[in-house]
């Protein structure tokens, strides 16, 4: 197989993030946190809590990378029929209430020209978009549009299936509740039937 560029074409939330961590003045807000809810920030527990959290800020949010970057190579091969990874985990924020949000995603997609990529590359896209401040609905949207602009798809199908802690900690307190999105691009925004197809492979196999 030949190794050629990947087309670089982005829009909205497939842009890389141009976000910095200032990891001191995050220490200083977690501190006067930590003050605002009764607590001593100063007591034993609590000394490295500030730089912990906000360490922990930096690794997941200010990485500043371009998640359509894993898809910058791709390959020539002669299959036109779809490519499908499912149950890829991820772990995001939801901007809301700063809280986690964990589940899988499956992503589908048809190559065009026998352009496809590594399959872990995909997945690399999925973590890419999930270290952010954000909705899953939106979350769903951007794999999809990341794909089919960097590796110019020819059809791309995305379903996230997730738990959020703001519906089982807080709130309704209902844990163990899944949301489930899906966004289409392409023939599988077009053809309905053949849609409906790849879902049932997406989550067929739950029983």
């Amino acid at each position: 197989m030949g190794e050629v560029g990947a087309p670089k074409v982005s829009r909205g939330e497939t842009t890389p993030r141009d976000r910095v961590v200032n990891v001191r003045q995050a220490e200083q807000a977690i501190r006067s946190l930590l003050r605002a809810i009764g607590e001593n920030p100063d007591r034993e527990g609590l000394r490295d809590t500030p730089h912990r959290v906000a360490a922990y800020y930096d690794e997941f949010l200010g990485q500043g990378e371009d998640p359509g970057d894993a898809l910058a190579t791709v390959f020539h091969e002669a299959y036109d029929d779809v490519i499908l990874v499912r149950d890829i985990p991820f772990t995001s924020l939801c901007e809301h209430h700063l809280l986690p949000f964990t589940g899988v995603a499956h992503v589908a997609y048809l190559p065009r020209d026998g352009r496809v990529t590594g399959l872990s590359k995909l997945a690399r896209v999925v973590d890419g978009v999930a270290h952010r401040l954000q909705l899953q609905e939106r979350m769903t949207r951007a794999v999809a549009d990341v794909i089919a602009e960097r590796l110019g798809a020819a059809g791309v199908l995305v379903v996230v299936e997730a738990e959020h802690l703001c519906m089982s900690i807080r709130g309704v307190h209902k844990p163990g509740t899944r949301t489930v999105t899906e966004a289409a691009a392409g023939l599988f925004l077009e053809d309905r039937a053949r849609r409906q197809q790849v879902m049932s492979l997406m989550l067929g196999h739950r029983g």
